[in-house]
């Protein structure tokens, strides 16, 4: 599924920057057909408005006469430059019609009034043409039409697209492997959600699958049974009602787990004081039978130290905690609950010396239904969930949950909590 989506993101990536690509070589290469054009035309009205400047136009009898012997091609005084690229030049008088010319024959009319034109020559070539309206004295005295042939300029063209043909597919194949490297990238993340959703799926189906299956057994024995014997029959609904509740714990967990995202609503919150919070649960606490086994130690600050929050989630997860303490430490031992301050926050520690937490499983300890010892958690009653519920609860108040542990010497656990 990973490499599915992988080699969709890449595919679509590919795809839009080709697209994008294309569509850019496409005004690259409309831009520079533009700055060519412009370019020849430039060269063409520049030798068209010299040959115009020759023209000489005089009154003669009230008739204007047009002098067309000092132009060059057309006139007779003047030889024309070899280099001059012109193909034909023609002159046409204010009424457009055909006066003289040189090279192709022309139309005897002009159908034109001015401006630049492209044509198809004979001989397949391509020709850029001008049509310059030439004035003396703000009076028309005809026209001047000339044409240059687009042989280096297509060539020109030509060049330039073949580049673009070359580095367009080099481009693009650039593209494919960045695409399918950043889709690797991308999906780092959503392949690392999606094997811990796997697994977490896995995990909650195994441990649904126990008890249903032990109360379907202890149901249906019950209905097959024909024993009379009220006490074991108490005991059989006193195992499903175990079970039961076992499960509706899990189920309240894995719904805490699934709503509480992000940090807590401004409304939730109130104004703790940790003193308080922390001397009542260690009251509290110290009667509970976990905590008879062995020494339950306190030291907490001697200043109010408050913290915005919800007081049951963080009487929740401390509670959490030190029940965790107290189970994995034997008899005899300690667990000590602190509390002072550092960088602006509020820090709680529940240290043991308790039996520890291997090196190898430390990465893993705030992940949903990981547990150290399957065999002990189950006979503790334990799912692996409360250190992955304490962490959310933490981070949705703004601070930072971590833990530290040498197997078989025991554990500290850290709350930060931002102070008020």
């Amino acid at each position: 599924m990973f490499n599915r989506s992988r080699r969709n993101l890449a595919s679509w990536f590919t795809l839009t920057m080709g697209s994008i690509l294309i569509v850019f070589a496409a005004v690259v290469y409309y831009w520079e057909v533009i700055d060519k054009l412009e370019e020849l035309d430039r060269l063409l009205y520049k030798k068209t408005n010299v040959m115009a400047a020759n023209v000489k136009s005089e009154l003669h009898n009230g008739q204007r006469q047009v002098d067309l012997e000092h132009i060059p091609f057309l006139g007779s005084m003047v030889q024309p430059l070899p280099d001059s690229q012109l193909v034909y030049a023609s002159w046409y008088d204010d009424q457009k019609q055909l006066v003289q010319f040189f090279g192709t024959i022309p139309s005897d009319r002009l159908l034109v009034s001015g401006g630049f034109d492209t044509i198809k020559a004979d001989s397949k070539v391509w020709l850029r043409q001008v049509t310059l309206p030439v004035y003396q004295n703000g009076l028309l005295i005809g026209y001047l039409q000339a044409a240059m042939p687009m042989t280096a300029t297509e060539s020109a063209l030509a060049e330039f697209r073949m580049v673009l043909a070359i580095s367009a597919p080099i481009t693009l194949g650039v593209v494919a492997l960045t695409g399918w490297w950043l889709g690797g990238l991308a999906m780092q993340p959503i392949r690392h959600s999606y094997d811990h959703l796997q697994r977490f799926t896995a995990d909650a189906s195994h441990e649904l699958r126990s008890p249903l299956a032990a109360i379907i057994s202890n149901a249906q024995y019950g209905f097959l049974s024909k024993s009379t014997d009220l006490e074991m029959q108490r005991q059989r609904f006193q195992k499903i009602f175990e079970i039961a509740k076992s499960m509706s714990t899990l189920v309240n967990n894995l719904l805490f787990l699934a709503r509480s995202q992000g940090q807590l609503p401004t409304e939730s919150l109130q104004v703790i004081d940790l003193n308080n919070l922390l001397v009542q649960i260690t009251d509290d606490y110290a009667t509970q039978a976990d905590a008879q086994h062995l020494s339950l130690v306190s030291k907490l600050s001697n200043n109010s130290i408050t913290v915005l929050g919800d007081a049951n989630l963080l009487r929740q997860i401390i509670i959490n905690l030190l029940n965790n303490a107290c189970k994995y430490t034997p008899t005899g031992g300690q667990v000590e609950l602190q509390l002072f301050t550092q960088s602006h926050g509020a820090v709680i520690q529940i240290i043991d010396n308790g039996i520890g937490i291997p090196e190898a499983d430390l990465p893993y300890i705030f992940e949903r239904f990981y547990r150290v010892d399957k065999k002990r958690s189950r006979q503790t009653g334990g799912f692996g969930l409360g250190l992955a519920i304490a962490q959310q609860i933490v981070q949705s108040h703004g601070g930072k949950i971590t833990i530290k542990s040498v197997f078989k010497e025991g554990t500290t656990l850290q709350i930060y909590l931002p102070l008020k």
